[in-house]
């Protein structure tokens, strides 16, 4: 009698072949696109899973507060927990120092309000009864390779990334303070990016660029902005032919309105961040939990690769909160109840009905 043969299916073996030709922290998205984790899981779930690879983040700074940092202070950690190679600018006298302000991974907030479940630790997180079409050893939808990496970690802001992760990694460090032009940071980001040339068969490894507050007054070239677009739209047309994702921070109250526009236009993923005033009493009265709100995330643009169909979030604006002042997250911003009663309020309810009162436009 003929032995039974396992059934597969070409689902599985596509799956199969493409999680193991990705290096750590990569996964498959969409379109045929590999994603590189932001840092920051919440907001990797907005994106749709993270940055795709090919692709300019670009980041608009708040004046009154540095925001931005958080969101460059886990794009950079993340890269190096993976062994990602990393090019750090910034105008700063010693851009080095700055990875001493790194945070370290930490277990999750799930992790520490529960135990862990074993079929989570073992196997996908997925209905029961499609884990017949996958293997034991595959990649699941986290990103967690054999329990050893994950694809987003929960970074702890309060304790500073091991020193091995930094100086055991291809780290470049460049201050562009002094910098007459801008030839310089453009020939150290080519040499970078021809380390990663971009192979769609198999991606063992990817890069990661962090450029802090682009045109920034204490830059020589802080005037000249037709320089600094041109240098942005080479920069774009190199990452996209590259396995990397390059994130540029930039104070937009310094640009002309005209040059703003077109910086923005030239981002793949346009984000903003801005800080909340503490004695902003309206504001306290309209949100909830406003008490542990820093700021506020604005998601204008999102990357859009090997489609042409737009992508449509479900919000546009998150608050920023630290967790126990350590660990970053973003959330959907929520309207308060009405005169301080404990109903469901406008902002958040379900259905055009379900108000407890009543308008003109209740049908």
């Amino acid at each position: 009698m003929a032995a039974a043969k396992t059934r597969s299916s070409s689902f599985s073996g596509n799956l199969s072949s493409a999680a193991s030709s990705l290096g750590p922290g990569l996964k498959c998205g969409p379109n045929g696109t590999v994603l590189l984790s932001s840092g920051i899981p919440d907001l990797d779930k907005i994106l749709g899973g993270g940055f795709p690879l090919g692709s300019l983040v670009m980041v608009m700074e708040d004046a009154e507060a540095p925001h931005h940092m958080l969101l460059l202070r886990n794009f950079m950690s993340q890269g190096l927990v993976h062994s990602q190679p990393l090019l750090y600018a910034s105008p700063a006298r010693d851009p080095r120092g700055f990875l001493g302000t790194l945070p370290s991974p930490a277990a999750s907030k799930d992790d520490k309000s529960r135990g862990p479940e074993p079929d989570q630790e073992k196997g996908l997180r997925i209905a029961w009864q499609y884990k017949k079409y996958f293997g034991e050893n595959q990649l699941n939808f986290d990103g967690q390779r054999d329990g050893k990496h994950k694809y987003s970690n929960e970074f702890n802001l309060r304790n500073p990334l091991e020193r091995h992760f930094i100086n055991g990694q291809r780290v470049d460090c460049f201050s562009i303070q002094d910098s007459p032009d801008l030839s310089i940071l453009q020939d150290r980001c080519t040499t970078f990016l021809s380390q990663l040339p971009r192979n769609d068969g198999s991606i063992s490894c990817a890069g990661r660029i962090a450029i802090q507050s682009f045109c920034a007054p204490q830059c020589v070239y802080s005037n000249m902005e037709w320089e600094m677009l041109s240098f942005i739209r080479s920069l774009k047309n190199m990452v996209q032919s590259s396995n990397s994702v390059a994130i540029i921070t930039f104070p937009p109250s310094l640009l002309s309105p005209s040059f703003c526009k077109r910086w923005q236009h030239m981002a793949d993923t346009l984000l903003s961040v801005k800080a909340i005033q503490d004695d902003d009493k309206e504001l306290a009265q309209l949100l909830t939990g406003y008490q542990d709100m820093i700021g506020f995330l604005n998601v204008h643009k999102v990357a859009r690769i090997n489609t042409q169909v737009p992508v449509i979030l479900e919000a546009t604006t998150f608050s920023i909160k630290l967790q126990k002042r350590r660990y970053l997250i973003l959330e959907c911003l929520n309207q308060a109840p009405v005169d301080g009663s404990s109903g469901t309020s406008y902002g958040t309810s379900g259905s055009c009905s379900s108000s407890s009162k009543t308008g003109n436009l209740d049908f």
